[in-house]
């Protein structure tokens, strides 16, 4: 029996099941303590991984292409948090402060990794470069994401040292994607050879992660704090923000004369967010606060954006392989000549 086209993929269920569990049967407690000390442990394994992963030869290959790479960079640190500061009049009516906050932090937060490479691969565009521009993206964000979330969210209300959270996230995320990154001499192949199953490493972590701090918001009242139509609300702003990033990001790559191919890897990694490096993140920048409702935004976008890439990357394909076909069709004069 084939899977029907409307329902999720098997990780957003998962998400959301994990959501549901975490509301009826959140951890307290020394519970709660335990669950934290194994989240923390399995954080590190994925950046470990995430670094494990990262071919060094596609890095050096696409490392040429610096235009490109500082278009997707601004796009990801710049365009997205500029948008979060200005539609703030519109976006404050159609959602709680709280979740405003998880939006800002949405904006600061780098591009994914593995489906901006996908979906560009799917596309038919510069796989090498968005391998590079990705990756670049988190590991810049691994720096910059705190001290962005110091100068937007110390202003709604969370105080935190910025300088704190760059120490933090770099021991907590950068010192095991280094390790991962050496370490890759000696298991690169292995690693290789079985990432489909690696990937339930990943997924395992992030799902813990929502779950602690599903868990924490909700012994602090997070929906009884957070109105339906404010979830409604979230939705719109999310279907907005993407729709101004990728349009952005498309005019960005032709206005600077990119080719269709660097085009591509600009769209699919300028306006997509990482939820496998955010709410990690979040966890570590917002300790002690109700972290769901700052991840809830990012669990809704990052849905919405894969839904909306997969669409665009088959159209993306699909003109490629129109202008290829007639691009080798002959002319009518071609046979005339033969």
């Amino acid at each position: 029996m084939s899977r029907p086209r409307f329902l999720p993929d098997d990780f957003t269920l998962a998400l959301v099941f994990v959501v549901i569990v975490a509301s009826v049967f959140p951890c307290e407690g020394q519970v709660a303590v335990v669950f934290d000390r194994i989240t923390s442990i399995a954080i590190g394994l994925l950046f470990f991984l995430h670094g494990a992963k990262l071919p060094r030869e596609a890095v050096l290959a696409g490392m040429r292409h610096w235009r490109l790479h500082l278009t997707v960079l601004a796009c990801t640190f710049l365009m997205f948090p500029v948008l979060g500061i200005l539609l703030k009049p519109l976006l404050l009516p159609l959602v709680t402060p709280e979740l405003y906050l998880g939006i800002l932090f949405l904006c600061v937060l780098p591009s994914t990794v593995q489906s901006s490479i996908a979906f560009t691969a799917v596309a038919r565009g510069n796989v090498a470069a968005a391998v590079v521009s990705a990756s670049a993206s988190n590991l810049i964000g691994i720096f910059l994401t705190p001290l962005l979330v110091g100068l937007l969210v110390v202003a709604g209300g969370v105080n935190h040292s910025s300088i704190d959270s760059v120490v933090s996230i770099a021991l907590q995320l950068l010192l095991p994607f280094v390790v991962g990154q050496i370490a890759r001499k000696w298991i690169g192949r292995w690693i290789d050879r079985h990432k489909s199953g690696l990937k339930f490493v990943d997924q395992g972590s992030i799902l813990l992660v929502v779950y602690t701090a599903f868990s924490a918001s909700v012994g602090q009242g997070l929906w009884q704090q957070l109105p339906l139509r404010a979830l409604g609300g979230l939705f719109i702003v999310s279907a907005i923000l993407l729709a101004l990033a990728m349009g952005i990001s498309t005019f960005a790559a032709r206005r600077f004369g990119f080719n269709k191919e660097d085009e591509i890897a600009i769209v699919f990694c300028g306006s997509k967010k990482s939820l496998a490096s955010g709410i990690p993140m979040a966890k570590v920048l917002f300790a002690g606060h109700a972290v769901g409702a700052i991840v809830l935004p990012l669990m809704l976008f990052h849905q919405i954006q894969l839904m909306v890439c997969a669409v665009l990357a088959q159209r993306y394909a699909a003109r490629q392989s129109a202008g290829a076909g007639r691009k080798n069709a002959p002319t009518s004069s071609s046979h005339k000549l033969k």
